[in-house]
């Protein structure tokens, strides 16, 4: 990667370069997914953010805007962020598979194999600090294993060197708005993930 450095050491990535895998993004046709999409969603914010979240892929809404969580689920995202002192430019919010699954089902494994290329390289290029996970289908890329998602979340897996902190998908967690224990474990999450990073 071609990148200037800052004086407080943090990588500042080839905005070509970021700009050059949004239009391979938009352009893919790799996969079958690219064929009922409207459009495809390659992520959105900062490109020299310590905070990376990473979900699984785009819904309805996204699919119609060309942009990650902007549905119910990423509202619940949105104040997620917000209660964890970051603005949403401070950020970059991706998926691991960049065009909607049919009836927003989870992503085939060979469509995650043929779009994971795009998710490397937008952590090479961001180099964040840490990365949340959201929900089991990025979890288990990052996180190898075969426990539950109750089991691997609120404890730091290591992402080529990158702490990566799993938790439930916000999704999740509108499908089970009565549960406070839920939500409660959520928030354990991300204070860790505002501790390693200063933000506590």
């Amino acid at each position: 990667m071609d990148s200037r450095t800052e004086s407080g050491g943090h990588p500042v990535p080839d905005n070509r370069d970021a700009a050059e895998i949004e239009r391979q993004v938009r352009a893919c046709r790799l996969c079958p997914l690219h064929r009922l999409r409207t459009n495809a969603v390659p992520g959105e914010g900062n490109w020299e953010a310590d905070l990376t979240f990473i979900g699984e892929a785009p819904g309805r809404d996204e699919d119609v805007q060309g942009r990650p969580f902007v549905g119910r689920a990423g509202q619940l995202l949105r104040k997620i962020i917000a209660a964890m002192k970051f603005r949403e430019d401070e950020v970059y919010i991706t998926n691991v598979v960049k065009c909607r699954p049919p009836e927003n089902r989870v992503p085939h494994r060979e469509e995650i194999e043929t779009c994971f290329p795009y998710l490397v390289r937008q952590i090479e290029l961001i180099q964040p600090k840490v990365i949340v996970t959201l929900g089991m289908t990025p979890t288990g890329y990052f996180v190898p294993g075969r426990a539950a998602m109750g089991e691997l979340r609120g404890k730091f897996g290591e992402y080529k060197g990158i702490p990566v902190m799993p938790t439930f998908h916000p999704s999740y967690l509108i499908r089970n708005e009565g549960n406070r224990e839920i939500r409660r474990m959520v928030w354990e999450d991300m204070q860790k993930v505002m501790a390693l990073l200063g933000r506590k």
